[in-house]
Parts: structure tokens; C-alpha cells; sequence
């Protein structure tokens, strides 16, 4: 494919000959892309970054970014890529700070799914999975043979030990032991009624007393979804209000969250 016309490439970056860069993707000062690398149509990668040998990059993937962090003042700080690693699209990678070492590191034969994010001073081994829109925040270290399920979100300083798993939807505020299968609760939880939404779309105070009074039915009284809509039915048959909550519960087929 060579390099095609609408690409822009900056003088100051060094590419291995056998590179190839898509439409309209832009390879900036300082960057080093090395043998077999493929970067597709509309990819930006920012330097300083290096980049080792048959790396991929998928279409509108943000590489070698400056950190979003707000201690950051344009210090000089890189990103570093090993080889064999796949960037699927969308993907955010961000260079590291002064304050965390000045460098992002992603090793070798790591699969990045799309839309996922590996923020300022990661340090990701080799053969790492981040499923699609896994999110590391900053100071992240994940160790090799490591998998982080999709859309979950892992703490700033937080680490992923050897062929640590973790499942999808996943909130990592601790570390993840190696070898274990680690997930956060799922479980969606209802906390109430929804008091200042409902002040700003203008329902009165008697309405929301008489929706929190139906809530509480529904929440606080250890009965099933069926015995609550008999009593909802009972004691609330002439509040408009409540009449939504009703015929939600009755139409609801796969139950609802209480």
C-alpha cells in the first residue's frame, strides 16, 4: 500500500520502508514507526512515540497524545510500543507525565479492542488483552497474559497481576490478584426516586411525596413485584403519577430492579 498521497507525514518522523500510512492519517515530529507497521486511513499519532515492528493501527485511533492530567505543562514525555500489538478503532493512548516517569509502555502481542483507553504512565506486558472500551487511568500496570473485560474501568495506580481476568463492566479500585477471575458487582441497584430531576422538570412537591410514597411500595416493603402492583392498584388508582409506575410494571417482561 505505501503511503498513500493524502497522508501527511511530518519530516521530523522516521518510518521503516516498508511502512504503510492509509487516507488522510497524519504521523507527526518525533514519531518512529518501525518495519511491517500498517497504519490505516484517518489514524494520528502524535510524537515523541516509538513504535516497534508489525504494529496496527485501525482507522481514527488517538496515539501518542499529551496526557489528561492537569499537572501536565508540555513537559517532554514519550510513549513507547514493542512489537506485533493490534489497535483496534478508536483506540486513545496518551503519553506519560513527568511526574509518573514520563513514559507510557505497551510491550508485545497486546490486542487493544476498540474504543479503549490507556492513559498517561500504563505499563501494559506482553500478549494483554483490553477488550472494547476497557479504560485504564493513569499509573495503570497490567502484567502479561492479562485480560480486561469490556467497558470495565481500572483505578489510577491500580495493577493486574500474571493472567489476571477480569470480567466485563468491572470497577477496579484494588489491585487484581494473578491468575484470578475478578468482577465487580453487575447487579443494577434502584436508589429512589429521582427528586431533583423531577423539581427541574417542574412537578410539584405533592407529586413527588405521592411518587415517593408509591416508591416505597414498590422498594421497602419485602413484597414481590406482584404483590406490590396489587397494592400500587389499591392505593393509588386516582394519582396520575403513579399510573406510569403501574402499567411500566406491568408490561415489564424481564422484571424490574428494586
Amino acid at each position: 500500500m505505501g503511503i498513500h498521497p493524502s497522508a501527511i507525514i511530518s519530516p521530523e518522523a522516521v518510518l521503516a520502508q516498508d511502512v504503510n500510512v492509509g487516507a488522510y492519517s497524519v504521523i507527526g515530529g518525533h514519531v518512529m514507526l518501525g518495519a511491517g507497521c500498517r497504519v490505516d486511513e484517518h489514524v494520528v499519532i502524535q510524537g515523541p512515540t516509538r513504535i516497534g515492528q508489525r504494529c496496527r493501527f485501525f482507522p481514527f485511533g488517538s496515539i501518542g497524545f499529551p496526557p489528561q492530567d492537569l499537572k501536565y505543562k508540555g513537559e517532554p514525555t514519550e510513549l513507547i510500543i514493542g512489537d506485533d500489538n493490534i489497535f483496534r478503532e478508536y483506540v486513545t493512548v496518551h503519553r506519560g507525565t513527568a511526574q509518573g516517569g514520563g513514559r507510557t509502555v505497551i510491550g508485545n502481542h497486546n490486542f487493544i479492542m476498540a474504543y479503549s483507553h490507556v492513559a498517561h504512565d500504563c505499563v501494559l506486558g506482553n500478549h494483554v488483552i483490553l477488550a472494547n472500551a476497557a479504560t485504564l487511568a493513569g499509573h495503570v500496570t497490567i502484567a502479561d497474559h492479562a485480560t480486561i473485560g469490556a467497558f470495565s474501568g481500572v483505578h489510577q495506580f491500580c495493577k493486574v497481576g500474571l493472567h489476571g481476568f477480569v470480567g466485563g463492566y468491572s470497577v477496579i479500585t484494588k489491585d487484581v490478584l494473578p491468575y484470578s477471575k475478578t468482577v465487580s458487582p453487575r447487579e443494577a441497584g434502584n436508589y429512589g426516586v429521582n427528586t431533583i430531576g423531577l423539581e427541574r422538570k417542574g412537578f410539584s412537591p405533592e407529586s413527588i411525596k405521592t411518587i415517593r410514597a408509591a416508591f416505597r411500595v414498590i422498594q421497602q416493603s419485602k413484597l414481590n413485584a406482584t404483590q406490590a402492583l396489587a397494592v400500587l392498584k389499591e392505593r393509588f388508582a386516582d394519582d396520575a403519577e403513579v399510573q406510569p409506575i403501574i402499567e411500566f410494571i406491568e408490561q415489564s417482561e424481564r422484571g424490574i430492579i428494586k
